[in-house]
């Protein structure tokens, strides 16, 4: 027994021999459908039927009120309840582009759809914020109030006074990035809801003109937004950055020379980035000129747009580690610009990299680096190293979206999901007492936050898993945003088609609806039907069938007995199993997911199958993640 205790225990090292490397070892399916459902849980306002994250209900329903106006919908941007529009606004513009680019990716994962819902749910927000040609709502909610406070958005009694941008008190930034957005979710919705596509584009044009005619730094007018999404680049880059978009929208003449005209006035051609987010838009900016240019659009204006593709191949070079002047990384490889949710960083530069990527070999080139001249392929390599590392490779061996892998982060900053849902316990849950009964718990959250990509480690690689470490277990929306084209490029390959070609965004085509899962007393929320009980289709059983003692660890071994207790037959089943430290027998690894084993293909009606695992700890988390009953 005590050979076998030492085989069991070399077990993971045997097993790390013997997997394959990241290309085949992460579900980027997977990891693409939980990114998307992270958005369903920072809605804000009445919930939908479709609704797929049943611990939220309805919140924020007042929101404008006060000032006269419907600001009802949006965006929680993070693990607060504030909806504050710059980020909001910078997350349905990297939706877009997601979808823009890779649509045909999205289509073949079966995501689009809900892709394109979550653009449409953040548009139709900033659409009510913009109720005359001059004025845009900037912020719901003040953070200071909100903070003092630890509350679900189902029961927040923080101030939600709605703050707005005009002619007397500008905001071109704020004004900017919204038209941005609006043009870019133009693009996404031209084809399947042209009558929505003509709005937004009216609205694009209406709040450039306003933020070109009345400048001004948005926090400068809204000031409570100083402290938690101040902006430093100032306006220049979003007025470029809109005019960018506007271009690719509507093919204007009038935004191609915009972009010629003040590319090197506003900064576009002058400023070389290392970073790229929801407050420095120029190399997002420099990168989209560069498209433009590689499309033969520049006409008389291509001396300008090369300075912008100069610009943008700097920021490319730097991520690579071959330019003039380069991005921090940590030992494992993960770029690293500031503690406090670097995360965001990591999946923008990223995204920036997969489409510029894509775009040189569209157009046959090589990037230009001060190292010299450097192959396309290896933007994609470097892009696929962050979101590896996101999923958990890693020196930590954690996934920073949680819900994906074995080890993520279980206790997340994140009001919503650290309270038991109003639907299991709809006890009203003060402000105060907030802290003191949920925030200060030492357990998992009670509600998993599917998806969420949190702020991620320091700059060496350590990660603490603590409600209260806010700076790395924050998750928020523009996090998230980026990744959505991310992994439909890197799940779905490349389009074969040449990405410099007119965009046409596929209609979508979604999965078929599965069941939703009734809330209990300890829901654990899944994208697809809940987990096994005995009153569902399939019954999980686990007993301990032997234990034993080995240099003073004990051992157990686990039978899992699985039951199809419908009149069907059970095909296509996928199983998660968490807190798993052993090795298993009876089953087949499928990504992160486990089927069937080899030498069966399906389960007939009133039939069981037995696996069996050991190790040294309490039972594993089994749950179904998925099935057909055929």
């Amino acid at each position: 027994m005590e050979k076998f205790a030492r085989l069991i225990s070399l077990a993971p090292f045997f097993l790390l021999l013997c997997l394959p490397f990241s290309l085949a070892g992460h579900d980027y399916g997977q990891a693409l459908s939980k990114s998307i459902l992270f958005f369903e849980a920072q809605r804000s306002g009445y919930l939908p039927h479709d609704q797929r994250v049943t611990w939220r209900s309805n919140s924020g329903l007042n929101d404008g009120k006060a000032s006269g106006v419907d600001l009802v919908g949006g965006y929680y941007d993070a693990g607060d309840n504030v909806k504050f529009g710059l980020p909001m606004a910078f997350t349905v513009t990297m939706m877009s582009w997601s979808i823009i680019e890779y649509g045909k990716q999205l289509g073949s994962s079966g995501e689009l759809g809900h892709a394109m819902k979550a653009v449409k749910w953040g548009s139709d927000y900033l659409i009510k914020a913009h109720p005359q040609p001059d004025v845009l709502y900037g912020e719901v909610g003040d953070g200071n109030t909100d903070h003092y406070c630890w509350q679900r958005p189902e029961d927040m009694t923080t101030d939600r006074r709605a703050y707005k941008i005009d002619p007397s008190n500008p905001g071109s930034d704020l004004a900017g990035e919204t038209a941005a957005a609006m043009a870019a979710a133009s693009i996404v919705f031209r084809r399947s809801n042209p009558s929505f596509c003509v709005l937004l584009v009216l609205f694009g044009f209406q709040l450039f003109n306003f933020a070109d005619k009345y400048r001004g730094k948005y926090d400068s007018s809204i000031t409570v937004a100083q402290k938690y999404y101040r902006s430093v680049s100032g306006y220049n880059d979003e007025l470029l950055w809109a005019a960018a978009w506007l271009y690719q929208a509507t093919n204007s003449q009038y935004y191609l020379d915009y972009l010629g005209n003040n590319g090197d006035s506003m900064g576009g051609t002058g400023w070389g980035m290392t970073e790229f987010g929801w407050d420095v838009k120029y190399a997002g900016v420099q990168t989209l000129v560069a498209k433009f240019l590689m499309q033969g659009k520049a006409r008389h204006h291509a001396p300008v747009f090369e300075k912008y593709q100069q610009k943008a191949e700097y920021f490319m070079c730097s991520c690579l580690g071959k330019g003039a002047r380069n991005v921090q990384k940590t030992p494992g490889g993960l770029i690293f610009r500031q503690r406090w949710n670097n995360m965001q960083f990591v999946t923008s530069a990223s995204f920036l990299a997969t489409v510029y990527s894509d775009y040189l070999v569209s157009a046959g080139r090589n990037l230009n680096c001060a190292a010299g001249k450097v192959a396309p392929s290896q933007l994609l390599a470097f892009a696929k190293s962050q979101v590896d590392y996101i999923l958990g490779d890693n020196p930590r061996a954690t996934s920073y979206m949680v819900g994906y892998g074995n080890n993520y982060p279980r206790q997340v900053h994140h009001r919503g999901s650290s309270i038991v849902s109003y639907k299991v316990d709809p006890t009203f849950v003060t402000c105060r007492g907030g802290y003191a009964t949920w925030f200060s718990r030492k357990g998992s959250d009670p509600n998993l936050l599917t998806g969420a990509i949190v702020g991620g480690p320091d700059a060496y690689d350590n990660f603490a898993d603590e409600r209260d470490n806010y700076e790395q277990t924050e998750p928020a929306t523009y996090n998230n945003a980026p990744l959505l084209g991310l992994l439909a490029r890197l799940s779905g390959g490349h389009g074969g088609y040449n990405q410099l070609l007119p965009v046409v965004v596929p209609a979508p085509v979604e999965k078929k609806p599965a069941p939703q899962p009734k809330i209990s007393p300890a829901p654990q929320p899944k994208i697809t039907p809940a987990p096994a009980s005995t009153s569902a289709p399939i019954a999980i059983v686990q007993k301990t069938t032997a234990s034993w003692i080995s240099k003073g660890k004990t051992y157990y071994r686990y039978s899992t007995i699985l039951t199809n207790k419908s009149v069907k037959e059970l095909k296509d089943i996928k199983l998660s199993i968490l807190k798993l430290y052993g090795p298993l027998w009876g089953l087949t690894k499928s990504g992160n997911s486990y089927a069937f084993p080899s030498w069966i293909t399906s389960l007939p009606a009133g039939k069981s199958l037995e696996f069996v695992y050991i190790h040294s700890a309490s039972a594993a988390d089994v749950s179904v993640s998925s099935y057909t009953l055929a």
